[in-house]
């Protein structure tokens, strides 16, 4: 029997997704939009014009808007849904479908929920009541992975059984998986890699070299590893592939959203003005928010977030930021300290 997964969201990366799994030959793959008009157009074009250009959708992959056309005898549901959008789009799902989603769910969403804190698997438990849920994240751009080069990511739960099924599913020549016990690190880590990455891109935006960069990189793992680890996530997490991996192609990459919201805030653009010129989310405007009110509350040093939120919210220029992480107090290096 055919294994079927329904894929709800229809960006880069859910499209990357429904790509990748459809090239296994016992997989049947549907893809969900929220929004009729852009379901149309995919269907129209057979490619995510947009975002994905070039890349082709098969035939075999089921175009849809309709939630229970999509999870209609699904064996597992893959959440792509970006994080500011999610509580929203879950709850007009689980309406739509008038009962709890009885498959196991595989969140590959980064971020962390304004307000409540929540991360993607912990929303995706209340309002779809999903049974088992899992998340799959690390070092892994769209733009690739759609087109086939090589890519390698955890797939975590706190039941070896399902991170054990979803490496099986994903697997392939071209897309290595690596089990992990530790989903509340796997998704800490891709949330906050994207608050440093934010960093990296205006280090770069102020003409700072490689010594800048790998400077914010290593402090902004012990950064992240330091807030994982007080919310009882496992410090080793974050050196793997969802938190070192990850953080390195976030701060280097041409594809990074959050970098290229860095770099444009630090050559003087203003955040509305770049958020309103983007066609994809970049998760780390809001988690850097969430982030920054979780250390506060926690008292918890965490000075590149805090730089990047008083860059964000309070008009903090990027180069006095720079300043005043440069002139803190001397220090003895630990890890994470």
């Amino acid at each position: 029997m055919p294994t079927t997964f329904a894929v709800l969201g229809d960006g880069a990366w859910g499209t990357a997704l429904a790509l990748l799994l459809e090239r296994k030959p016992s997989h049947r793959v549907r893809l969900w939009s929220a929004r009729a008009d852009n379901a149309a157009l995919l269907r129209e074009y057979r490619e995510n014009l947009h975002l994905l250009p070039g890349v082709k959708i098969p035939e075999t992959i089921l175009l849809t808007s309709d939630s229970q056309e999509a999870l209609a005898g699904a064996d597992y549901c893959i959440s792509a849904i970006p994080t500011v959008y999610l509580r929203s789009t879950l709850q007009r799902i689980r309406h739509e479908l008038g009962r709890p989603v009885e498959v196991p769910v595989i969140s590959v969403t980064k971020g962390i929920e304004n307000g409540t804190f929540l991360r993607p698997s912990e929303l995706i438990t209340e309002l779809l009541q999903a049974p088992r849920v899992a998340v799959l994240s690390g070092p892994s751009h769209a733009e690739e992975v759609s087109r086939g080069m090589p890519c390698s990511v955890t797939a975590a739960s706190t039941e070896m059984e399902l991170a054990l099924a979803v490496q099986r599913h994903f697997q392939s020549e071209r897309f290595r998986v690596y089990t992990n016990l530790d989903p509340l690190g796997v998704e800490l880590a891709g949330a906050l890699k994207n608050v440093i990455g934010i960093a990296a891109g205006a280090c770069e935006g102020l003409g700072f070299g490689d010594n800048a960069l790998s400077a914010l990189i290593t402090r902004g793992l012990a950064e992240m590893t330091r807030f994982g680890v007080a919310l009882g996530a496992d410090a080793a997490t974050f050196a793997g592939l969802a938190g070192l991996g990850d953080l390195i192609t976030t701060c280097i990459s041409k594809h990074g959203r959050n970098r290229s919201v860095g770099y444009r805030l630090a050559r003087g653009e203003s955040l509305d003005d770049i958020l309103g010129s983007m066609n994809m989310v970049a998760e780390g405007v809001s988690t850097a928010r969430a982030v920054h009110a979780r250390a506060e509350q926690m008292r918890l040093d965490m000075p590149i977030t805090r730089a990047i939120y008083c860059v964000l919210y309070e008009n903090l220029n990027p180069r006095e930021a720079v300043q005043e992480l440069m002139l803190r107090s001397p220090k003895g290096e630990r890890w994470p300290g």
